[in-house]
C-alpha cells in the first residue's frame, strides 16, 4: 500500500471547530427567546389543563347528571363526594387520578353554577391574586 492509496478517516480538528462554531451560534440565537418565554409557558400549561378537568367535568356530568357544587369542588372528580347533588352514577376509578396546581403553585378555583356558564374553572395567574393583566391575569374556561 503506497501512500497516495491510505484514505482518511474521521473529522479534522478544523471540521469538528466549525461544527462547534455553528451550534454556539444557533445556541446564542435560540436560547435567548425560549428563556424570555417560560412565563407563557405556564400561560399554556394552565389552559391545557383547564381543558383537561373541564373534560373530566363533562364525564362526571354525563355520569351523573350535574356538576359537582361548589361545596363538592374539583375532589368531585376524584374521590365519590358526599352533600348534594348525589353522585348516583360516580365512576369507581374517578375521572382524574389527582386534581392538579396551576403551574404557579395555586389550586384552580371552581364555581358551580358559574358566572359564564354552568361552571366557572379558572386560574389566578401568576400573582396569584383576583383579576390581573398581561401575565397576572385570571385565566378560565370562558377564555378558551
Amino acid at each position: 500500500m503506497t501512500l497516495n492509496q491510505h484514505k482518511q478517516r474521521g473529522f479534522t480538528l478544523i471540521e469538528i471547530m466549525v461544527v462547534v462554531v455553528i451550534l454556539g451560534i444557533l445556541a446564542a440565537l435560540v436560547v435567548p427567546q425560549v428563556m424570555n418565554r417560560p412565563d407563557q409557558a405556564k400561560v399554556t400549561v394552565a389552559k391545557g389543563d383547564i381543558k383537561a378537568i373541564g373534560a373530566a367535568l363533562d364525564m362526571y356530568k354525563l355520569d351523573n347528571y350535574s356538576y359537582p357544587s361548589t361545596q363538592q369542588g374539583l375532589d368531585a372528580l376524584v374521590k365519590k363526594p358526599g352533600g348534594n347533588p348525589q353522585p348516583k352514577n360516580w365512576n369507581r376509578d374517578g375521572y382524574l387520578k389527582r386534581v392538579p396546581k396551576d403551574p404557579w403553585g395555586n389550586e384552580y378555583q371552581y364555581l358551580s353554577p358559574g358566572t359564564q356558564g354552568p361552571y366557572d374553572l379558572y386560574s389566578y395567574g401568576a400573582d396569584g391574586k383576583q383579576g390581573g393583566s398581561e401575565l397576572n391575569a385570571d385565566i378560565g374556561n370562558w377564555d378558551l
